[in-house]
């Protein structure tokens, strides 16, 4: 359990925030590959502020018969056929970070995990498209709700677009790294704890931790 004064648990309703940016063979969540998976974790120090705890990635497998676009491959700069790639099939990457987040969960004294993403509702769209796909019956995610990065900073700094907003946000943006699953979703979870850091310092609104 997370101790100090504050404690993520009661800033969000109880919900744990994770970060995800997924790298995908196109548009369609329920005809287009997964190629990358990404989650960074975020905590609260005793001061009420958020900072980025880890990042978790992986490599997946395309799932028999997804459709990949070319022109997906050509954006990200992913070869899914790579020797080197160490790819893991989308129900062990899957696996694997639902039980990185339930851990995360109960040793933060959360209820579930509320899915953070820039343009949110792409990765949760392919996220649960993979869910239902590997008949994943405990997903830590809230199903329907999630923060939005593309909205906050629009509100934030008046940008929408990643590279933009973390520039008016002061954080390091490299569009060479761009398009790698971990690198967008630490960016994305730094863009993230520096708008509620933000708010908090410009007296927004904070729980009664008494």
């Amino acid at each position: 359990m997370e101790s100090g004064p504050h404690r993520i648990s009661e800033r969000f309703r109880g919900f744990l925030p994770v970060v995800i940016d997924v790298e995908t063979g196109g548009f369609n969540a329920a005809t287009d590959a997964v190629l990358e998976i990404a989650a960074s974790l975020v905590r609260m120090d005793e001061d009420g502020m958020l900072s980025v705890y880890r990042t978790l990635d992986y490599h997946v497998k395309p799932f028999e018969g997804a459709n990949i676009e070319q022109s997906a491959l050509e954006f990200t700069g992913i070869d899914p056929w790579h020797p080197f790639r160490e790819a893991v099939d989308e129900s062990e990457a899957l696996g694997e970070l639902f039980r990185a987040v339930r851990k995360e969960i109960r040793e933060q004294g959360c209820s579930r995990a509320i899915l953070v993403g820039h343009n949110a509702h792409f990765d949760a769209g392919f996220i649960n498209a993979a869910v239902e796909r590997c008949d994943i019956k405990r997903n830590p995610f809230h199903p329907f709700s999630f923060f939005d990065t593309a909205t906050l900073s629009g509100l934030a700094y008046g940008q929408t677009v990643l590279a933009k907003a973390c520039a008016e946000a002061g954080i390091a943006f490299n569009n060479d790294d761009a398009h790698s699953a971990a690198y967008d979703a630490e960016r994305t979870a730094e863009l993230f704890c520096e708008i509620v850091n933000r708010w908090k310092e410009s007296g927004g609104w904070m729980p009664s931790f008494s």
